[in-house]
């Protein structure tokens, strides 16, 4: 599986265990991002304070999400940016481990 595949793979499936999202079987970026702006859809339904709080235990800018939040299209931007929060997580992740793969047996712990 090329890079980019594994690591939409990997963002896929974080998302569907956070989010309850069921990507197809054709996992693409737009297929999650078109899952999680109506999965936002819903929780802002909730009410805001649900809705922040995610945002918060994501760790999504409040920054960021004041640029989007009052855009006709603000689903589909927020999505974006967990889609994007979410990838930047994964891709640490691998760059760690492979770090953490190139140390020398003795000096590990």
């Amino acid at each position: 599986m090329p890079e980019e595949n594994h690591i939409i793979h990997d963002t896929a499936t974080a998302l569907r265990a956070e989010w309850g999202i069921q990507p197809s079987g054709n996992l693409s970026e737009e297929e999650i991002l078109q899952l999680l702006a109506q999965k936002i859809t819903e929780i802002l339904q909730q009410g805001p304070d649900v809705f922040y709080q995610l945002m918060y235990r994501l760790d999504i800018s409040e920054r960021k999400l004041n640029e989007v939040t009052g855009s006709k299209d603000a689903a589909q931007q927020i999505a974006r940016l967990i889609y994007n929060r979410q990838l930047d997580k994964i891709i640490s992740r691998n760059k760690n481990r492979q770090n953490k793969d190139n140390i020398e047996p003795d000096l590990k712990w």
